[in-house]
């Protein structure tokens, strides 16, 4: 009993008066992110970390003040651009160069690409910047420039419209595109495991590697107030990791949505998430996120600027027994366990974007508006002296409705019908960047030895089959069904201090936005409406 007094008192004393920064941070999507991620299969790195709560501190992965090199690693030379003073309170450090390259040759495709819009064409983003620490304040100046040919491309009318149901626009105006932002920027008051302040910074929640069900990298990082956990939290029961956001969401100004007068309030969102690895089940991770979006006409009281004591079914919330309330919530749970002595992981997210009436109404019918994300890695080693794996990836995401829907149809995921923007900034979505009603498989092999990969992977994405089942109620409801198949080959390559990312992707769209030749209704399978389309990513970071 003493000594658990003695702990808790121990970690009072750490959250609180330990002024050691962790702010500084590694952008969401950055190549060296899934590195770490690779490496702590293989127990390199602190297994209490979880990997779901992201930007993740520079300095989980090196004792060295820059951060951004393994401790292990010596193969990079050159000269650091970091300082520290004596006693450790002044810091300063110049954060890597990053150039990322894209083109698409037919069609806008891609996601989890930050700033980046969906486009036809070139496109290119830019990102430097410094970081500053002086005692418990942090500062990281990280702004992004991004410029897009955003080329006109094939588009049907009838998509224009159903595009409306949310403020996805299909494409970002009629000339080119071209924006500077605060990117990966923040200002922080830490003290401890604990930081509390403003960022724009991308944020990821979840264990998924291609889709998040909540929060990601598709669109460009929103400012937003944050309390979060700099890393993790050690206690007597295990290890903890939190984070709690607040922002405003705006609506894009491209399309005809953004026109209509009834639908030009901003929205505010208050999102949380929150990890637990137990300390008698090392590995293994559980977690909660939950987002909340309403427009900010309909903010009511406190309650509705911190409306995390919702109750989960409608039965016990008393300002919402029928589910007609003017917010929008989404939750999630999840797992993720690490397996280091088998080199692989595990994880999967379950979600629901209509909460049920009573715990009888779940049980009856858990299924009603779910989506998850199922995933797994492993690493199976060609030569342990020279660090070499075979790794293959997979990953499962299911927005789509189940066959619940003939009886009780609920919302695509990210649409609302009282929040008619839906789950989005700026013309983005906030979490799977697959979209609305949409699946995902993928599956990808590759050579890996430390930062370096050569690998190849395959996709294959289903669009919005919810508009589709729901729409094209004819023989042709399932031969025109909009897929789209992918083959890549993949790569990262370290030059002394340049990290070289590149992707070359193949993509054939069958039925491209569920459109048909030669349509008629009374023929049960009509083929074609292909078309093919080359995507490419080029990606140059530059460590200091």
């Amino acid at each position: 009993m003493i000594r658990a007094q003695i702990s808790s008192l121990t970690l009072l004393l750490t959250l609180f008066i330990d002024f050691g920064a962790f702010a500084q941070t590694i952008p969401v999507g950055s190549p060296l992110e899934d590195v770490y991620r690779r490496e702590q299969l293989t127990g390199k790195f602190d297994s209490t970390l979880s990997f779901t709560i992201r930007p993740l501190s520079v300095k989980l992965f090196a004792k060295q003040s820059t951060g951004f090199y393994p401790e292990q690693d010596s193969s990079v030379s050159g000269s650091r651009l970091d300082y520290r003073s004596k006693k450790g309170n002044l810091a300063f450090t110049v954060l890597p160069i990053s150039w990322q390259q894209q083109f698409n040759s037919t069609l806008p495709y891609g996601w989890n690409d930050g700033a980046m819009i969906p486009a036809k064409g070139y496109q290119t983003k830019i990102s430097a910047g410094v970081y500053l620490e002086a005692g418990p304040l942090s500062i990281q100046l990280q702004p992004e420039y991004v410029n897009a040919e955003n080329r006109d491309f094939q588009n049907e009318q009838f998509f224009d419209e159903y595009a409306l149901q949310a403020d996805i626009p299909v494409r970002f105006g009629e000339d080119s595109y071209s924006k500077v932002l605060w990117g990966q920027s923040s200002i922080l008051l830490n003290a401890g495991h604990a930081s509390i302040g403003i960022s724009s910074q991308n944020l990821w929640w979840g264990p998924g590697m291609r889709n998040s069900l909540l929060m990601s990298n598709t669109g460009k990082g929103f400012k937003h107030l944050t309390l979060h956990t700099n890393r993790p939290v050690n206690t007597i029961i295990g290890a903890f990791e939190a984070q709690v956001i607040a922002a405003k969401l705006n609506s894009s100004p491209y399309g005809r949505f953004a026109s209509n007068p009834s639908y030009t309030d901003w929205r505010y969102l208050t999102s949380m998430t929150f990890s637990y690895q137990p300390r008698w089940v090392p590995g293994l991770f559980v977690g909660l996120t939950r987002s909340f979006q309403v427009y900010s006409k309909n903010i009511n009281g406190l309650k509705g600027y911190f409306p995390f004591f919702t109750p989960f079914i409608k039965v016990n919330d008393t300002d919402n027994v029928t589910g007609s309330d003017n917010k929008d919530q989404l939750a999630s749970i999840f797992v993720r366990w690490l397996l280091t002595t088998a080199h692989a992981e595990l994880y999967f997210e379950y979600g629901t974007s209509d909460h049920s009436y009573n715990l009888r109404d779940f049980l009856m019918s858990p299924q009603h508006s779910r989506a998850y994300i199922f995933g797994f890695r492993k690493l199976t080693p060609l030569n342990s002296s020279n660090n070499q794996f075979i790794q293959v990836n997979a990953e499962v995401t299911q927005l789509s409705q189940t066959t619940d829907w003939l009886v009780r149809k609920a919302m695509p995921w990210y649409m609302h019908g009282e929040v008619r923007h839906g789950y989005t900034n700026e013309g983005e979505i906030l979490g799977a960047g697959i979209g609305p009603g949409s699946n995902l498989q993928s599956i990808d092999v590759s050579w890996v030895k430390g930062k370096k990969l050569i690998g190849i992977q395959v996709e294959r994405y289903l669009h919005n089959i919810d508009f589709s089942n729901s729409s094209r109620k004819d023989l042709n409801s399932q031969s025109r069904r909009w897929v789209d198949l992918g083959l890549a080959v993949i790569s990262t390559w370290e030059i002394k201090n340049l990290l070289l990312n590149t992707k070359i992707q193949g993509i054939e769209s069958f039925n491209y936005q569920w459109q048909m030749k030669n349509y008629s209704p009374e023929v049960y399978y009509i083929p074609e409406n292909d078309i093919f389309n080359v995507h490419a990513e080029l990606g140059l970071t530059y460590l200091f």
